[in-house]
């Protein structure tokens, strides 16, 4: 018989260290010409470095790269694309330590192919392609530069005989370098400032022996292409949204002016679904071809994600019978028949997987935990939309209170957490979080909000952030925590707001501009924007430009929409985390707001963590973060959490 207990105080087995020590990083996969399935695999219980791991054919699995290697690039600050395959035994990646290209042989050590930067880590490199005889690769390079980083496409030889040499310069970012099965064409995309790559951004090709006859095949100020790839015919592919919705063309041969049989450009995908995602990371890949002349596509429909297969024959899609509504970042990686990715669903955590298409089989390589949730605890998901400001809707993903040993007294609701996620371009899927889990297996619901400017809805709805950043995503989010309290699935007076980045930015404005949430948590949030503006990383220094407007012509807006600015209308306690190492959101933000708290007599804790940067990689870092953050809701909303998680200092509360 279930136990009857106060929401927020129920047991669970669902530690804080479980989250942090579970929840192995799985991406980027490739399946090499021998069959063995490869990823990247962050350990948070080592800091997070990542490693390249490998299935061999019996299924064995094995780390390629030494103890201590870190295979993470900085460009962009975000990464991605960080190595790539040259033959079955051999692979070309980035050291996080000093940056550098270094290829490694199995049973080998790691040699240096890039030349030693003047000063550590000012030259770094991304989304690496080998040339198809092996013999070299291309890639992107960002070398530290005045006044501002230079970003450029290079290739060098495998073994490091010669300086790198530019393929392609003269624009603010390069992204998608892709050579053409014969060796012939290098296809990319490009754009300038105050672009985003979801914003604007072109799709070029050009002899690789003479990149003066470059041509212009796609996209625009205001057409987001990207994901150029070459079928093994030599066709060029990329994804658009031309159309209001990333889709899938065809721009045909070169050798044929890139005109096909069917016309300049084929429209291979038609729905009022998105078939790629925002173009955070390097080495995304959300389409990838089959033998057979099918191509798997990852389809994002109202922030759920389906892997589908579009047929040759009119190219229609064939909805695969498989649980998966999460692909993170997108990386298919194909082979033969078979499709690899990594991917969650409602009811499984993140797992590399391999879809045969001919047998209609999968097979998971790898899972991100070894020791599964009992499905007793997991919360299922349930999709909702609701109406917010403006006479518009918005949408998220509700999770309930689930535990199977307790329930609450009667007639007592729930406190709920509303979360905001990153980007703001970002969105939220459908899928087993454990960090959820560690709330809603202790009585507190959550709701993951996909605000109006979140991804995964098409274009229209993406722009609606276009200068309205801090203003509707807080909305949004106060909208959804006060349309569940209305429908009585949350306490009215116990509703919290908590996200990282531009999650956190939405989490400090709807606690200053608006009344209705008890208390906030936010990670490496920003809270002065005119500081933002002024003070990151190339890659987002114009981001602001499209969210808020031009800056410094309208830094009154910036001023006006910056917490930081109003903190005397915020009179509901905060909890802070930050990384001092964060060169996206610098630590002066979380600073300068505690100390404003501080000032005014609000209630904060601050809690700042040596060693990490934008988005934190260790185990201790995210148990620390997790217990705080319950202790802090239990203090405030007037619950006490079980298993008694280590106390923070709340400053200013009796």
């Amino acid at each position: 018989m279930a136990t009857v207990a106060p929401y927020g105080s129920w047991s669970s087995p669902i530690a804080a260290a479980t989250v942090a020590r579970s929840g192995r990083r799985l991406g980027f996969p490739a399946i090499a010409a021998d069959g063995a399935v490869w990823w990247a695999e962050g350990r948070p219980e080592e800091g997070g470095r990542v490693a390249l791991m490998r299935q061999l054919g019996g299924g064995e699995l094995e780390r390629v790269t030494p103890e201590g290697v870190n295979v993470r690039t900085r460009v962009h600050e975000y990464g991605g694309g960080a190595w790539c395959l040259v033959e079955p035994d051999l692979v070309v990646f980035v050291d996080f330590s000093d940056q550098r290209l270094y290829r490694q042989r199995i049973g080998s050590e790691p040699v240096a192919i890039s030349p030693e930067p003047p000063v550590l880590g000012a030259v770094r490199y991304a989304d690496m392609r080998p040339t198809p005889d092996g013999s070299g690769i291309v890639c992107v390079r960002e070398r530290d530069a005045e006044p501002e980083p230079v970003n450029e496409i290079v290739s060098l030889p495998l073994d490091g005989s010669a300086q790198p040499q530019v393929i392609a310069g003269g624009r603010d970012f390069y992204s998608f370098p892709r050579i053409s099965p014969d060796g012939s064409w290098l296809a990319w995309t490009c754009w300038d400032h105050p672009n985003m790559p979801w914003d604007g951004t072109e799709l070029w090709i050009a002899p690789l022996g003479d990149p003066g006859e470059e041509r212009l095949i796609a996209g625009g100020r205001d057409e987001s292409v990207f994901q150029p790839e070459w079928d093994a015919r030599g066709r060029l592919h990329f994804l658009s949204d031309r159309a209001g919705w990333w889709n899938l063309y065809r721009a045909g041969e070169p050798d044929a002016e890139l005109s096909g049989e069917d016309g300049p450009l084929v429209q291979l995908t038609d729905q009022h679904a998105d078939h790629a995602h925002p173009q955070w990371l390097f080495g995304g890949a959300t389409y990838a071809f089959l033998e057979s002349g099918a191509i798997a596509v990852v389809r994002t429909e109202q922030a759920e994600e389906r892997l589908v297969l579009l047929q040759p024959e009119g190219w229609e899609p064939t909805n695969l019978d498989l649980p998966f509504t999460s692909f993170g970042y997108p990386a298919l990686a194909a082979r033969g028949e078979k499709v690899a990715f990594a991917a969650a669903s409602p009811e499984s955590e993140t797992a590399v997987v391999v879809y045969d298409a001919e047998r209609g089989e999968t097979e998971v390589v790898r899972t991100s935990s070894d020791d599964p949730v009992d499905p007793a605890y997991v919360s299922r998901p349930r999709a909702i939309e609701f109406p917010t400001g403006d006479g518009e809707v918005a949408y998220g993903f509700y999770y309930p209170p689930t535990n199977p040993e307790f329930v609450a007294p009667e007639g007592e609701l729930p406190p709920l957490i509303v979360e905001s996620h990153g980007g703001p371009t970002s969105h939220a899927t459908p899928a087993l979080d454990r960090e959820f889990l560690y709330w809603t297996s202790r009585g507190i619901g959550v709701v993951d909000v996909n605000y109006r400017g979140s991804s995964g809805f098409g274009r229209e709805y993406r722009n609606k952030l276009r200068g309205t950043w801090g203003v509707v995503d807080n909305v949004d989010c106060l909208s959804a925590a006060l349309h569940l309290a209305d429908r009585g699935l949350a306490d009215r007076e116990r509703l919290a707001i908590r996200g990282g980045s531009a999650g956190g930015y939405a989490t400090l404005c709807a606690l200053t501009f608006h009344d209705g949430f008890a208390a906030g948590a936010s990670y490496f949030g920003v809270a002065d924007a005119e500081a933002l503006a002024t003070d990151t990383h190339k890659f987002e220094s114009r981001y602001l430009d499209l969210l808020i407007g031009p800056y410094p012509e309208q830094a009154d807006l910036y001023r006006e929409r910056s917490p930081i600015n109003h903190v005397e209308q915020l009179q509901v306690p905060v909890i802070l985390f930050q990384g001092l190492e964060d060169k996206v959101v610098p630590p002066n933000q979380a600073e300068t707001m505690a100390a404003a708290l501080k000032s005014n007599g609000v209630p904060y804790a601050y809690l700042p963590f040596e060693g990490e940067q934008h988005g934190f990689r260790k185990a201790e870092t995210n148990i620390r973060c997790l217990e705080a953050e319950l202790y802090f809701y239990g203090r405030i909303m007037g619950f006490e959490p079980a298993g008694d998680p280590e106390p923070v200092e709340i400053v200013g509360l009796s």
